[in-house]
């Protein structure tokens, strides 16, 4: 084990906990043939197998148990120095391990900017995944702070709100019910629907909603990707229930209207939430408190992005401009 390297570790903790060498691979952005490596050069260090098969799934054999709980103790005994060592350091360096649901991503790379400039020594590690993976990492304690738009009742779990989610109905600006006001739920519910993934926040969200006002809705279509969504809209396929937070505030020709339906928008959060028990290092104890100040330096700073000199976002308006995805 003196010669077996930390990188083997994580490869193999991340096999471990996800039960899957491909996922390991795209989290760890290693290709599926080093991973491969990396753990079978572990195996013949221990000498001892760590894996088994049967059909297409891996269990942990009893000595990758072993190794499994051992690596969990020396990842949090490494987590534990770097949070001291920060804290030492104060401010002027220190490492934030952040992540986000996907919807998230339309908002918190705009945060983290602001922060930075005010904290440049600070590096962050920001992971943008969908909500069932958000959870695992979770309940594994991987990362300080995770970002999402539904309280995790399931995970032992801290979650306060910090930001307002608002759920809109959009339609492609040319749809007749663009120019309407006050539209029926039942009148909508005619209209073929374009949906996320089952699992996500929004859906959940969204299904509920109608589910209380005894209504079913026609899905055409299901999607993993807001992005892929509005353009869907846009090309006139069906309307959709997406956050406010997907709207790019940029872009140059209005594809989509934002319709004016009874009982939306619908008012949700953003959570911000990290295991209890867990002992946060001074960095992530700053970002929170970063956080709780988010709708107004977001507001601020849509406010400054119109060269108008009003912000339409802020004043429920019934058009909005459609454009592209917001790097992470």
């Amino acid at each position: 084990m003196r010669h077996s390297t930390l990188r083997q570790l994580e490869v193999f903790e991340a096999i471990a906990r996800l039960k899957s060498f491909t996922r390991a691979a795209e989290e760890l952005f290693l290709t599926q043939p080093t991973v491969s490596m990396q753990v079978k050069k572990l195996t013949e260090e221990i000498g001892l197998p760590l894996f088994e098969q049967v059909g297409k799934k891996i269990y942990l054999t009893d000595a990758g148990e072993e190794l499994y709980r051992t690596c969990l103790g020396i990842f949090d005994h490494f987590s534990r120095f770097e949070m001291i060592a920060s804290d030492m350091k104060g401010l002027k360096s220190g490492k934030l391990r952040l992540a986000v649901v996907t919807t998230a991503k339309y908002f918190v790379p705009r945060l983290l900017g602001m922060f930075c400039q005010k904290y440049p020594g600070i590096d962050v590690a920001l992971k943008v995944t969908n909500r069932e993976h958000i959870l695992e990492r979770l309940t594994g304690n991987q990362d300080d702070l995770y970002i999402l738009g539904q309280i995790p009742d399931a995970v032992d779990a801290v979650a306060e709100i910090f930001l307002d989610n608002q759920l809109v109905v959009l339609a492609s600006a040319d749809h007749p019910l663009a120019t309407e006001k006050k539209i029926p739920i039942k009148r909508i519910c005619d209209e073929p629907f374009i949906m996320r993934e089952p699992g996500s926040g929004t859906r959940i969200a969204t299904e509920l909603f109608f589910s209380k006002h005894n209504k079913k809705l026609k899905v055409r279509m299901e999607l993993g990707s807001n992005e892929a969504i509005k353009q869907t809209v846009a090309g006139r396929l069906g309307i959709a229930v997406l956050s406010r937070h997907t709207l790019a505030l940029d872009a140059q020709i209005g594809q989509l209207a934002i319709l004016d339906v009874e009982g939306f928008p619908i008012e949700r959060h953003w959570y911000f939430a990290y295991s209890s028990g867990k002992q946060l290092s001074i960095v992530a104890q700053t970002f929170l408190s970063y956080l709780r100040q988010a709708n107004n330096l977001l507001d601020n700073m849509t406010c400054r992005h119109m060269t108008s000199g009003h912000c339409p976002l802020l004043e429920n308006e019934t058009s909005i401009r459609s454009g592209g995805e917001a790097s992470v």
